[in-house]
Parts: C-alpha cells; structure tokens; sequence
C-alpha cells in the first residue's frame, strides 16, 4: 500500500505527504530558484495520482509542461536511484487551462455578484468611505434580487444611486465626489483586465474538480503571468476563489483526502495591505474550509510573509534555501527554522542557509497529525517535463476540452444594467406624459422640487411592483452571502 506522496529522500529514508493530512494545509517557502515550481508540480503530480484535482495558478509561465511527458537524462536517472523511486516512469498529466484574458486557456469569469462588495472593494483599493457606498450598490441590488454581472452594472447602478438618492431614501443618500471617484477607479480596473474577468459565463466549482478517464485529478492551471502584473486583481481573484469554495462545498469532517488542493502562489500578495476585518476573515476561511475537504499550500519565498495566525495553520512545510546577508534576512531565517519541529541531528539554521536547487527542509504530519521532525530531503524529479509545454501543445489539449464549449463565448443577461436603463426610460416617459396632459387640460404644471420628486417617487415604486415579473428569474428574491461577500447558491 502506498506511503502517500513521495516529495523526495533524506538520509532516515524517503519523506511522504500523507494524504489524511493533506487538507491541513501546507508552505512551499524559499528563495528564487532554488527548486520551488519544481517541488509543486511533484505535488501536483502526486494528488493527480490519488485523484485528487488541483488549482494553481502560473505565475512564471513554466508549469504547463506538466501536461507533457518528461524527457530521459542521466541527472534524473542518478537522482531516481539515490532516493530508491521503483517504476519510474515519465508521462504526462491530464491538465485544464485557464486564462482570465482567454487567450492561454479557458476563459475564466465571474460575475460582480458573485464576489461581493468586500473583495471588489478590495479589487478597487477604496477607502472606508468609498467601501460603504460599495455595500449600498450590493445592497441595493440584493434587496431587489438585481444581478450585477458585469462593470456595466456596477456603473451604472452606482450612477443610478449618485442620481436618484433623495428618492431612494436616507438610507441611500451617497456622496456624488465619492460615486465620482469609484468611477474612475472603475475605469483603471477595465484597463488592468476587469472587463475580461466579469460577465457571463460565470465559473462552475465542479469544472474544477474533475478527474480524467484514467480516475486521476484534474489538475487545473491558470495562466497568470500576465495577471500578476495586477498584483491586487491576481490575489483578489484567488480568494474568491477560496470563497467560493468556502461557501458553496459541502461539510465533510475529516475525510481520508482532500476533494481539492489549492496552490496559492505569491501568497505574500493576499495579505500585502490587506486591511485587519479582511486579513481575520482570510485566517477563518483558512481555518475552516480545511473541513470541505480543500487543502491550502500557500507557496511564497519565507514564512515571515504569512501571518501569524495562518503560519500556525499550515501544517505540512517544505522550505528551500534562505538567502541570509541582511539582518531582516537573518531574521527571515530564524523564523523558518523555528516553524519546524526540531531534528536533533540537523542545524536547522545553518541548513536552511546551505540547501543547494532541488533540496529542502521538510517536514509533514504523520500519524494522529504529528509534525515529523523536520529532515533535509532531496526532492524527486517529476514525472513530466519540466518547463513549458508549447502553444501548439497546449492548443492541442484546449481543442479538447470541453469547458471551452461551456466558457468560450461570453454573453450579455439582462441584469442591473438593462433594468435601470429601463427605469431611466420609463421616468422619462412619465415625466413626458405628465407635462403634455398639463398642456391639454391648460394646467400649467407644477415646477417646485417636491413636485418633482413626488414623480419620481411614483417612478420608483411602480417599478419595485414590477420586478420578479418582467426582469426573469433572477430578479424578485433577495440575494444572501457568506462570510468574504461571495453570494451563497
């Protein structure tokens, strides 16, 4: 039976990730190059083999090769015979591809309902004034069941908002500089790739947790290294994901393996200027979610990047070489080795500082959830290729994929957009026909601003009648959320 996964070898044997304890979370730490893609893709590797589907996200645009089989070479072969791997054999593995921009992968889309006002708030880098306008569009759009979908809806409920707040009551009332402002934030958020992102088709969790014809994990990969020069838009879009997860999976306890790994990479970016109600909320996701079934491992170059708080979460570590020439450096060491449980026969200071590429410091939970002590590892070549798979490769597989079918087209609902234009149209009309009943009867009509409002007024309360009827399905019933915002299907 087997061990788990095999991550590499030391000198007290080869090192495993038990998969019972996969979903406790886990840290990939180190320094730039010294093997950190290279040990999550034999992870990735290793949950595929159990069935187990996986996320991650390609920051450097050198995991796709995982779709590919890997090449012979004398260093892989000495490096299979030193650590004792039986059967190895190199092949590829079964992978999605994902592209917010859709020209890498699958287009992958979600809608501004779905994310909530906290995380577009978050999107956007508004402040707390701004923020509480953003909950009043959500607000606003839930109470009447009104889907906003894309950054048209979002503009244009926001407009509507900043124009009609004395109709639509004090508790309404928004500033027009303010409404003004996330405007213009609107509006570099479209030229950073938002446009893209938002809209319908919106993504279905159980795209993400397939498994191939062989009953291995689909492992999903999303194109990011033209993402990540949106630092807030890239880790915005991971914790909704995570969100989403969070909210809409079902309890499971404590299942014999995860139903889905999660590779959070650049995982310093999620917590950067993260305002503390945001961060507490990030550390109860982390801390539950572990229950749906879902491992996080937070990839990134030292553990001082995490918070404390979810640092003590993780309980799989793996950490590659420290670089340590600075005293901030030092410190960043210290804390590394101290987050391990200590092997009294390894100086797990000076080791962190001596690692050479394709070695680690590792230490994972074994029985009853005890950390194993921590042991300098050797990690094992992956079965598929290391770098990048070709266009034309990956071409190849996105030609038979069927989430291309559901996710390639986008297409515009009738949502908060259309209905408010609709209501500007009909208050209009209204306002027309009032005047030209005024001029037949030889009533001149009343100017003053209560007047005027009273229209409106009426404008208002005629069309709250008639939604649920005429604006479809989504309309008509409040719409409720979770924890992070994200809308509870």
């Amino acid at each position: 039976m087997s061990k788990g996964i095999l991550i590499g070898g030391s000198d007290e044997g080869q090192v495993f990730l038990d998969p019972r304890y996969a979903n406790r979370h886990g840290l990939i730490a180190g320094a730039t190059g010294t093997g950190k893609t290279v040990t999550l893709q034999c992870l990735a590797e290793g949950f595929s083999d159990l069935g187990i589907p996986v996320f991650m996200a390609d920051v450097k645009g050198d995991i796709s090769g995982i779709s590919q089989s890997g090449k012979p070479h004398r260093k892989v072969d000495e490096r299979v015979a030193k650590i004792g791997i039986e059967n190895y054999k190199q092949r590829g593995y079964p992978v999605a591809f994902w592209d917010v921009f859709g020209k890498k992968g699958t287009p992958v889309r979600s809608t501004i309902s779905e994310m909530g006002p906290q995380l577009i708030s978050r999107l956007l880098d508004l402040n707390e004034t701004q923020e509480s306008i953003i909950t009043l569009v959500f607000e606003f759009a839930d109470n009447e069941g009104m889907l906003l979908v894309d950054l048209s809806d979002l503009r244009t409920t926001l407009e509507y908002l900043g124009n009609n707040s004395k109709e639509l009551g004090v508790g309404f009332s928004v500033s027009k500089a303010s409404v003004n402002a996330i405007l213009r934030r609107l509006l570099m958020l479209e030229r950073e790739g938002g446009k893209q992102f938002f809209g319908e088709p919106a993504l279905q969790l159980e795209d993400f947790m397939q498994l191939s014809r062989d009953g291995r994990g689909m492992i999903n990969i999303l194109a990011a290294d033209t993402l990540i020069r949106s630092p807030r838009v890239y880790s915005t879009f991971l914790l909704w994901l995570l969100s989403e997860l969070f909210e809409n999976l079902p309890e499971l306890g404590d299942p014999e393996q995860p139903v889905l790994v999660f590779f959070f990479d650049e995982a310093h970016l999620l917590f950067r200027d993260a305002p503390k109600a945001l961060l507490e909320k990030i550390e109860q996701v982390v801390r539950l979610i572990r229950s749906k079934g879902v491992g996080i491992y937070f990839i990134s170059q030292s553990p001082s990047d995490m918070p404390d708080n979810v640092l003590g979460q993780l309980g799989n570590r793996i950490q590659h070489a420290l670089r340590a020439y600075t005293p901030k450096e030092q410190k960043a060491v210290k804390v590394a080795a101290q987050s391990f449980r200590a092997n009294p026969n390894l100086d797990t200071v000076t080791a962190i500082t001596e690692l050479g590429i394709g070695e680690a410091l590792v230490s994972t939970l074994q029985d009853n959830g005890i950390p194993m002590p921590v042991q300098r590892t050797l990690i094992r070549p992956p079965h598929s290729r290391m770098g990048k798979a070709t266009m034309a490769e990956r071409r190849a597989i996105l030609d038979n994929d069927p989430n291309m079918n559901r996710y390639g087209k986008p297409f515009d609902p009738r949502s908060a957009h259309e209905v408010l234009l609709e209501r500007t149209a009909a208050r209009l009309k209204q306002q027309e026909e009032t005047e030209l009943q005024a001029r037949a009867a030889k009533t001149k009509p009343k100017v003053r601003s209560s007047s005027r409002q009273s229209s409106s007024e009426a404008f208002f309360k005629s069309m709250m009648r008639s939604l649920g009827s005429a604006a479809g399905s989504s309309l008509g019933k409040k719409l409720f959320r979770g924890l992070l915002g994200s809308l509870i299907k």
